[in-house]
This record gives C-alpha cells, structure tokens and sequence, in this order.
C-alpha cells in the first residue's frame, strides 16, 4: 500500500473494525493545595489526574487491534464549567460573578479555559497524539460540559496542542451531539435527553446578549457554575457527595467538614441558586443567533462530520427533551428555591399575624412562635413530597434509544452522561453505556472511588460487529458482565 492511500484511509471515517469509546472524563485545572482548608476540592488535585492511566490504556489498546482503530471520546472530556482560573491579562474583562464563579461561554474566554486545561494535562495530550501518529482516528463528541467546543477556534486550540504532522490532521474530528460509526452503532453524550443538560440548539448553539455573543448554556452548567463551584467540599462528578439519604446525614457532614471551613453554606446556596435561576431563565428565553443564508450548509456540514443524512439529523433533533428552563416551577423545585421560600412566607405570615394580634391586644413574643410551630408540618409535608426528577431525565436516554437507533438504521447505542456502567436490551436494541473517569469520589477525603474506568470496544464479529464493555485494569481489561434486557423501560420518545 502506497503512503498516498494509507493516508486516505485514515481520513476516513465512514468505516471502522475498531472502535473504542469512551466518556465524561472531566479534565479541568490542578487544583493547587489550600493550606487552611485542606480538603477543598481534593478530588480536582493533579494527583488524582488519569492522565498516566489513560496512556497506558492507549497503549494496551493499539497493541490489541492495530492501526486504523476509532477511538470516541463521548462528551463531558473537557469540563469548562469547573475551570476558576482566571487571566493574567487585564485586557481580558471579568465581572464579579465571573472572578467568584469561572468566566462565562464567551469565545475568548472559552479559548482561555482550554488553554489551562491542555496545558494542565501534558500527558492526555501526549498520548491522544501518539494514537493517531499510531495511523488511528478520534472523534469528540460534544457534551453538556463541553459545549464550549461549539467554538470553531476552541477546537483549533486542541488540534494544536496535538501538534500533529498536516498529513494527519484530518484524524481528529468534532461532532456536535452524535456520530454514527460504521453505520452500525450511533454514539452519543446523551445529555440531550437530560432537560436539565440539553443544549437547545445544537445547530445554532449561540446567543446574543448586548454586543456579547456566548454559547448557550444548559440549567445544569449554570447551576454547577454558581452553587457547586462554592461549595469545595461536595465532589460534583458523584451523586453521593451531596445528595444524602437523610437529614441526619446532613447534619453530621455539616458539623464534620463544614462548620469550620464554610459555616454560611446556607446562604453560599442560596444566592448561588438565584443567580442560576435568573441565568437559566435570561439565557434560555434568548432566541438562537441563526443565518437563513448559511443554515443549510450548516445541517449538511454537521451531517457529514457524523457521518449521516440531515434528515436522520432533524429527526434525532425531534427527540430532544423540553429544556427545564422553560419550567422556571420546575427549576425553583430542582434548586430547593420553592422550599425556601415557602419557610420564608411561614416567618412573614407568623410576623404579620403576631403584629396584627399585638396592636389589637399585648401579647408576649411567645405569640409570634405559635403560628411557626402550626405552619411547620405542612412545610415538611410539602418539603417530603417533592421529588426530584433527576433520576428520570437522566434515565430517558434509554427510553429513547430504540427509535434513535432506527432513525439513523443502526442496532447499537453508546452513551454516556449518566456515569453509570449499563449493557442492556431495550426493544431488540443493544444500549451500552460507558460510565466515567472522572475523579468521583463518594466522601470528601477521596479515599473511596465512585466508579470503575470502563470503556466500550466494538469490534468484528462472526455476524457483524460486536460490542461489549470493559473495565480498564491497569494493565489489561475485564469484561463486565451484561445487565441482561432493561425492565420498566419503554421506547416512548421524549
């Protein structure tokens, strides 16, 4: 074979024997010791990095299937919202929020965080060049905390970085939300089934505000932002480290860890949580930035990268969930906000009822209490039954998953989001789902790993492909046992 053709077939993306995917990494900045406050964000120090472990992986991988593997990184590789470094450059204007919280979407500042990122992980650079220099493929797909890669020069950012000869430039692809491998199995982050996660309008992810142009962001982002960057103790990559089973259990994780470090937490929440609820509203009633002119070659562009028609696109598109933003009740229930201020009309109510009562006759302050102690059971009642709908929109990708696989004609679906290891059946379907690497912890020393690092390798077969998930041992791989046909899940769409 001539370099010429070796070359071409590289840049070919329409056919694969390999694939290899793999999702929700999260790489942000290190995480640099705070002596007063050890254990504030623990879990983003260099030394919990899976840089080493991901080159090792790479490594071990291109020994087992040769050159021409696809390797897809699924979503949530970069996490934009977690990065709290700011420029050096003063020409660079921040606000406020932006000093507390992390700069917004803007394209300078997206290009900035990318910057520290990459910079920040030598290794995870290193090692995604040497596979292609290996004469193999990758593929980004865009997730929810990635969407700064809409970006056209963020993604210049990256392939820079990879330093690649020009005859392999064309081995790094970037996908909006999906991509379709090998007309057999559609790969996608899955956070467009999520209505707190969904990216509207992948299409036209821009928004205008003033002269100032930004990618849109999700509820989920924005609430990661404002409330979870602040409170350094709780890992945001595991449900575990801040939604607890009891009340006690809160208590005991306040007057253990954060009596001391971040005594008003209270309130650390709950301005956090307004801030996100008047973002999640502002930005998501913003009508996308579009260009009729252009707006064709756009859907065919992004097609093409994904390897499937604009139609099977528009349609995919259908199946999106309803963005939360547009329930600011249902926002106000997900952020505690309505609990808040239910307690707050208890107090008022109590105050007013105790005023009226004293200029009418002298009462003891004692009054002003009777009405809370009255009022307070219905706040817990209400308070218990609100439920959060968490579980059930991260869980509709794959209710989804049977009509998306025939949408675009495949029988295989891998996603990721959820960070959770799932292979199952849905409707004669095969679903896979990749999990995380990303530095979950369930308690806040970090000595008690969320998770396994697992990936899906798709690869031939007697009948065709197949695909089965494994775990990276560090050396070598297990297989993980299938979960067998999913129960109490339909094939409705969203």
């Amino acid at each position: 074979m001539t370099r010429e053709a070796d070359l071409s077939t590289l840049a070919d993306f329409s056919k694969a024997e390999h694939t290899l995917v793999i999702s929700d990494i999260h790489l942000s900045d290190a995480e640099k010791p705070h002596p007063s406050n050890p254990l504030w964000k623990r879990f983003k120090r260099s030394s919990y990095f899976i840089d080493e472990s991901f080159k090792r992986f790479l490594e071990f991988m291109s020994r087992e299937t040769g050159e021409g593997t696809e390797l897809v990184l699924n979503g949530d590789i970069f996490d934009f919202d977690s990065i709290l470094v700011l420029p050096k450059d003063r020409t660079l204007r921040t606000s406020w929020l932006e000093r507390r919280r992390g700069l917004s979407a803007e394209e300078v500042k997206s290009r900035f965080k990318i910057q520290v990122i990459l910079g920040d992980h030598p290794v995870f650079v290193e090692a995604l060049r040497n596979f292609v220099m290996k004469g193999n493929r990758v593929v980004f797909i865009l997730g929810n905390h990635d969407l700064e890669l809409h970006w056209p020069s963020v993604r210049q950012e990256v392939i820079a970085a990879f330093n690649l000869p020009a005859e392999f430039a064309d081995s790094v692809r970037f996908c909006e939300w999906f991509y379709v491998s090998n007309q057999d199995t559609l790969l996608e982050h899955g956070n467009q089934y999520d209505a707190y996660c969904v990216c509207p309008n992948p299409v036209n992810p821009l928004i205008k505000k003033g002269t100032r142009t930004y990618v849109r962001m999700p509820f989920g982002n924005l609430a990661g932002r404002f409330m979870i960057n602040g409170i350094g103790l709780m890992n945001p990559h595991a449900d575990s480290s801040f939604i607890k089973s009891s009340f006690l259990e809160y208590m005991q994780f306040y007057y253990r860890y954060l009596m001391r470090t971040q005594p008003f937490l209270l309130w650390t929440w709950f301005w956090g949580a307004l801030v996100t609820l008047f973002y999640s509203l502002e930005e998501g009633l913003l009508r996308s930035m579009t260009d009729p002119l252009t707006i064709g070659a756009r859907v065919e562009d992004i097609a093409a990268r994904s390897n499937a028609s604009p139609k099977a696109l528009w349609s995919l598109r259908e199946l999106f969930a309803h963005p939360a933003i547009f329930n600011p009740i249902k926002v106000m229930r997900e952020l505690w906000l309505d609990r808040a201020i239910f307690l707050v009309l208890i107090f008022l109510g109590s105050f007013q009822f105790f005023s009226l009562l004293n200029v009418i006759v002298p009462v003891s302050y004692w009054w002003f209490i009777v009405p809370i102690f009255l009022l307070v059971p219905f706040f817990i009642f209400y308070a218990r039954s609100v439920e959060s709908e968490l579980e059930a929109n991260q869980t509709e990708g794959i209710n989804v998953a049977p009509l998306s696989a025939r949408i675009v004609r495949v029988n295989r679906v891998v996603q990721g989001h959820i960070h959770r290891v799932l292979h199952l059946q849905v409707e004669g379907v095969e679903y896979l789902n990749t999990g995380t690497w990303s530095p979950a912890f369930h308690d806040v020393e970090c000595t008690q790993p969320y998770g396994k690092k697992c990936f899906a390798w798709i690869r031939p077969g007697n009948m065709g492909r197949i695909g089965e998930l494994y775990e990276w041992k560090d050396p070598g791989i297990e297989l993980i046992p299938r979960s067998g046909a999913a129960r109490g899940v339909t094939g409705t769409s969203a």
